[in-house]
């Protein structure tokens, strides 16, 4: 798994770190049961706090992609890619809802007539 960082970007770089990770959960670089690196190791292969990476793997657990389990680290949680891909056509139809001007109602009620 590949998480790669700007420094010179605005985005907090815990949120570049979760984002690198739900793009390899969308992607299949990591599958469902399978343990992410420890958040030490990754945070000393990355040059940055390992409280940044801990706060990414944080986020990821809440949106339910992985779970964080004492002794076993961070595993990827059953049906992730799935759910990650979701949320990443989601954040990017949001997006560009956005950018049109439509509200948040109206984006749902697009949806909706949209789903079959």
């Amino acid at each position: 798994m590949l998480v790669r960082l700007d420094p010179s970007s605005t985005v907090p770089l815990y949120d570049q770190v979760a984002v690198s990770i739900r793009r390899a959960l969308s992607d299949g670089g990591v599958t469902s049961g399978e343990r992410l690196p420890p958040a030490r190791e990754l945070a000393h292969h990355l040059e940055i706090n390992v409280h940044t990476v801990l706060r990414a793997y944080a986020l990821l657990r809440d949106e339910g992609l992985i779970e964080l389990r004492r002794g076993r680290g961070a595993v990827v949680a059953p049906g992730a890619d799935r759910n990650a891909r979701l949320t990443a056509l989601a954040k990017e139809l949001a997006d560009e809802a956005h950018r049109l001007g439509v509200g948040l109602d109206e984006l749902v009620t697009i949806l909706r007539r949209s789903y079959p």
